[in-house]
């Protein structure tokens, strides 16, 4: 396999010289779980860990490595381990708020060409966390296709609605599945194109790891029954990125109860052009569309033409999205002016 197979393009080429030194090989990171990491290249895949001069130097979290990610290592003991000296530049990334008070980016996956953002038709369907998953790949670069699951747990008529609220959500063509039945699968065969890198985004039981599996053929990964409403269990308990026969990459991931977004605002204005397009005729440019006058988008929800939940819905990640922004950029001014302090004291110390 050439790492062309794996996605390196001539993107990343571009960027090798400057990075690439002597004895150092070309990879790319296969899998992250709780600071292990797997990486492959042409030969196959093998555990790895940063080097501590690397570890040293990151600054954010969000700089190490994730899965996806191109990077510079060196291999040992022949070949069955590496160290990691060094991260390429993303071409595009999937990132959310880190989970709790913490005001920090979580990585979720890099360099992913398309992100299939999946809710189950049963219990999961949520239009406000689907526009959320929408921002997300938007704010990143990410291609997003919305893939409904579990179609044969509702009635006809039922699923024609919520198709019709996906596809007006994401601007684009919704994929339905049934894991049970196979309806839907030979046409997400055909979206995935060899040397394509894929990233399967949802909450825990929606199906994630049994679509892998069926695209496979075989029972690759662990799945657990379904519960007694006929939703799916966790299990999927790291990132981990799997090539398939036809050459197409999916990247599976464990579901994520919360989905808060940092400085997502050209991700959020993307993500609801038709606000953005309504806002144009407001009498003020900088209209937020709350109570002033002249406000096209209130018009447009007054008339029928939008519906108030999208409205609220801009607003409210519009809002959350510039607040941990302004919260992360004031926690990055005091990271640098507590490095300072240490390497002032450092040199004190010498002196």
């Amino acid at each position: 396999m050439k790492l062309s197979n794996l996605g390196f393009d001539k993107w990343f080429e571009s960027h090798a010289a400057e990075l690439l030194h002597e004895k150092h090989s070309i990879a790319r990171v296969s899998a992250v779980d709780r600071g292990s990491y797997l990486i492959r290249n042409e030969s196959g895949e093998v555990p790895a860990e940063p080097t501590g001069k690397f570890s040293y130097q990151i600054e954010n979290r969000s700089d190490l490595p994730c899965v996806g990610d191109w990077v510079t290592a060196q291999y040992y003991d022949n070949d069955t381990a590496a160290v990691i000296h060094g991260v390429f530049p993303r071409k595009t990334f999937l990132r959310r708020k880190s989970s709790g008070v913490n005001v920090d980016f979580q990585m979720i996956a890099a360099n992913v060409d398309a992100a299939f953002i999946i809710q189950s038709c049963h219990f999961d369907f949520n239009a406000n966390r689907l526009d959320r998953y929408l921002v997300m790949a938007e704010d990143g670069g990410v291609e997003p296709i919305v893939m409904l699951t579990k179609t044969d747990l509702i009635p006809g008529d039922e699923l024609e609605h919520k198709l019709a609220i996906a596809s007006s959500a994401a601007k684009n063509k919704v994929l339905a599945l049934s894991s049970v039945t196979g309806s839907g699968f030979e046409e997400l065969r055909q979206a995935l194109y060899p040397g394509r890198t894929y990233c399967l985004l949802g909450s825990s039981g929606v199906g994630k790891t049994t679509i892998i599996n069926r695209l496979i053929g075989r029972k690759a990964f662990d799945t657990k029954p379904v519960s007694g409403t006929g939703e799916g269990t966790h299990t999927t308990s790291r990132r981990q990125l799997i090539v398939l026969s036809e050459g197409a990459m999916l990247i599976d991931t464990p579901g994520m109860r919360e989905l808060g977004l940092i400085g997502a605002g050209n991700g959020v204005d993307t993500g609801f052009e038709d606000i953005i397009s309504l806002s144009t005729k407001c009498r003020y440019a900088d209209c937020r569309h709350e109570q002033e006058p002249g406000c096209a988008v209130r018009a447009a929800v007054e008339s029928g033409e939008l519906s108030e939940e999208r409205r609220s819905n801009y607003l409210k990640l519009r809002k959350e999205s510039e607040y941990y922004e302004l919260s992360y950029l004031d926690k990055r001014k005091k990271d640098k002016t507590f490095g300072r302090f240490i390497k002032s004291y450092k040199k004190q110390m010498k002196d």
